[in-house]
């Protein structure tokens, strides 16, 4: 597939948002942001996430250097989750994207509701 001349490197944004945009990834870097480390049954609390889904996303969040696994060989063994540093670079835009989620609840609250109330209508004429 050919790139866009408008958008040459799309293709490339579209593979760091297709990471760093899913809300487990970045429901992950709020709470890291927030308690800096982390273990992973601390985090799965947390986030009420399914044990696979939170490994899953730890692990591509890993691989794309935004999060340091720590293995304590002690028993129980221990492991722990932080940001590193490039990981610590994205707390701002995902501060900024929860605020905004936040100050927005209501309006996106309001507007399902409206267009829930306008889709049941147009199914019940239709």
């Amino acid at each position: 597939m050919a790139e866009a001349p408008e958008c040459p490197d799309c293709q490339r944004i579209n593979e760091v948002l297709a990471r760093v945009g899913d809300r487990w990834s970045v429901l992950i870097v709020i709470s890291l942001s927030r308690y800096e480390t982390l273990r992973f049954n601390e985090l799965k609390r947390h986030l009420g996430i399914s044990q696979r889904m939170l490994s899953l996303t730890l692990k591509e969040l890993e691989r794309d250097g935004l999060v340091s696994r720590t293995y304590h060989a002690v028993i129980p063994p221990k492991v722990e989750y932080s940001l590193t540093e490039l990981g610590k670079s994205f707390r701002e835009p995902v501060k900024v994207l929860g605020k905004w989620a936040l100050d927005n609840l209501a309006a996106i609250d309001s507007a399902r509701a409206d267009y829930d109330i306008t889709n049941e209508l147009a199914a019940k004429a239709g």
